[in-house]
């Protein structure tokens, strides 16, 4: 009788151990499912949208984030920065965006602040020189500095060869750099959050 007692006692523990093993097995294997429905690094890479919340975001500012493996800036201009835009209008070399470099402006974009017409005051632009590729620098600062002209109004100077462009990432006449920066496709989920490489229409 106490035999019989421990070959059950025995099978039993033997079959608690194997559905353990099985039930974790089966926790890996829907992890890896799970896993599958997420966009991956590649394909984050390839052009997934970016999502970004810009509630920290002061005037005067820019934050930097990557969509397609390239960076993306977003400057939230002040007035000041917005009044600029006429007076740098007949310096640059294609003020309506009609050559573009990599994509076209999007529709909905004003030509002058090359940004949605109720967002006025956000520059969303990927940070490319459409010279050599070369990644320019903020130089927001109005006024005379070294490489830049006495009546510049701020936007950004390329360090490779010396291209500038306004703070609508409009490129300067007679500058090595033939277009003006690409502005991707964007839409704005709210006033805080906005989503890059996507639009109303769909994905970029």
């Amino acid at each position: 009788m106490s035999n019989e007692k421990q070959v059950d006692s025995g099978r039993r523990g033997l079959l608690v151990a194997t559905c353990a093993a099985g039930g974790v097995a089966g926790l890996a294997t829907a992890g890896a499912l799970v896993s599958t429905f997420q966009p991956s690094e590649r394909a984050k890479a390839a052009g997934a949208p970016v999502e970004v919340d810009i509630s920290a975001l002061k005037p005067g500012e820019m934050t930097t984030v990557e969509w397609r493996g390239k960076p993306v800036w977003i400057l939230k201009r002040t007035p000041e920065m917005l009044a600029s835009l006429p007076k740098t209008e007949d310096k640059v070399a294609d003020p309506e965006s009609k050559k573009p470099y990599t994509m076209e402006l999007p529709e909905y974009c004003d030509k002058q602040t090359r940004s949605r017409k109720e967002h006025s005051d956000l520059l969303i632009a990927v940070g490319i020189c459409s010279h050599l590729g070369c990644s320019p620098s903020s130089k927001f600062q109005a006024g005379a500095q070294p490489s830049l002209p006495d009546d510049w109004q701020g936007g950004f100077l390329c360090p490779c060869h010396g291209s500038t462009f306004d703070l609508a990432g409009r490129v300067y006449k007679n500058k090595p750099a033939p277009q003006n920066l690409d502005v991707p496709r964007h839409m704005f989920l709210s006033d805080t959050k906005i989503i890059i490489g996507k639009d109303e229409k769909g994905e970029a």
